[in-house]
This record gives structure tokens, sequence and C-alpha cells, in this order.
């Protein structure tokens, strides 16, 4: 069976004439705590960069190793979070937006056509949402490959500051090793603001009792 991922899309919007097209992503939008981080991509189609997929198939010394040659060789690419305070205030999807459009607007070539994750921006610039996005289209996949590695990177920084907690190793992600209901064994840390939605209020984060105080 042939990768999922592919150019197709990309070669389908230029044969309709579009020539600058952005494929745009974020990383983020499930967790618990952190910024929402959204990448845009535009890809060189003469420099074929190979493996790109949805970041979360691949293992972190790919991604990495992807960041860079996405970075050396797209035509542009920007990266833009939004923190805690502004998602709280938005909302999660509406922050998901805003950092997607940031990071639009950061891009050193604008974009005639746009491919993004599952979403639709409020731009007069022609666009397609497609629904995993990332695993689908390569300039997605680009752009889902630095908004991971570009949070990754925020939520090791910030593990130094809240240690104990592992947000280094699950990235605030909530997986059943990592989460569990809230109760008197496992507080929530109470320097760690986590976002105010329903699923928080099940939720706390375990910490290691053998770790040094924040």
């Amino acid at each position: 069976m042939s990768r999922l991922c592919s150019s197709r899309f990309e070669r389908a919007a230029r044969k309709l004439g579009w020539t600058r097209i952005a494929g745009i992503d974020e990383a983020g939008r499930g967790a618990l705590f952190g910024p929402v981080v959204a990448a845009a991509v535009i890809l060189n189609p003469k420099r074929r960069i190979v493996g790109l997929d949805d970041s979360k198939k691949l293992v972190p010394d790919r991604r990495a190793e992807l960041a860079v040659r996405i970075r050396d060789h797209a035509l542009a690419w920007a990266v833009a979070e939004i923190d805690s305070s502004r998602i709280d205030a938005w909302n999660i999807y509406q922050a998901s937006r805003q950092a997607m459009t940031a990071a639009l607007q950061q891009l050193t070539i604008v974009p005639d056509y746009l491919l993004i994750d599952a979403m639709q921006l409020d731009v007069l610039i022609e666009q397609k949402s497609l629904i995993k996005g990332d695993a689908r289209s390569v300039s997605i996949a680009a752009a889902s490959i630095l908004a991971k590695t570009h949070r990754d990177t925020r939520l090791e920084e910030l593990d130094a500051v809240y240690p104990g907690y592992g947000l280094a190793q699950h990235k605030a992600i909530p997986l059943p090793s990592t989460w569990k209901p809230s109760a008197a064994s496992a507080p929530r840390p109470s320097t760690v603001i986590l976002r105010p939605c329903p699923r928080v209020q099940l939720l706390g984060l375990r910490r290691n009792p053998n770790s040094a105080a924040a």
C-alpha cells in the first residue's frame, strides 16, 4: 500500500494556477499545559524532502532531523505560539486559529493558496481544509513537524521551571501513564496553571515525589 502522505494536493493546486502553496498546522491543541503552536510552510517543489508525514507518527529524532531539512530547503516558513493566558481568554479552538493566522502573517513570501489541517482561516486567500491533513499533504506535514518540534522545545524549557511533573517527557499530553483523576493522593500542582475546561477539572498531573519542589 502506498504512503498516504503525498504531494497530490499541492500538484492539484498548481494545475489550477496556484504557485505559492502554504501548509499550516498546529501542535498543542489537545494538551493541558503550555502554549499552542502553529507553523506555516511553503515547500520548494524542486527540493523534495523524503519522509514528511504527520509529526505524531515520527519518533523525536526523526522529527528533529526533518525539521532541519524543512527550515533549510523550504521557500518560506514561520512559527507562532499563543500562550496560556490567551488560550484561557479565547478558548483553545480560537487560540489555534489565531496561532495559525500569526504564522501565516510571518511568512516572508505571501502564499496564494493554503492547505490547512482541519481548519478554515478568516483570510482573503484561497484555501482548502483537509481532515487529517498532516497525514495527507506534505506541506501540512512539514508545518506539523515544525510546530511539534518548536512546542516540544518550549515544554522542555518549562520542565526546568516546573520540575517533577515530567513535562519534558510527556509534553503535557494527557496519557494514562502521566495523568489520572484528581484525588487527595494526586493534587494538581499549585504552581502550574492548567487550562480551565471540563477535562482539566477531572484530571490531575502526577508529580514525582522524589523531585525537588518547584
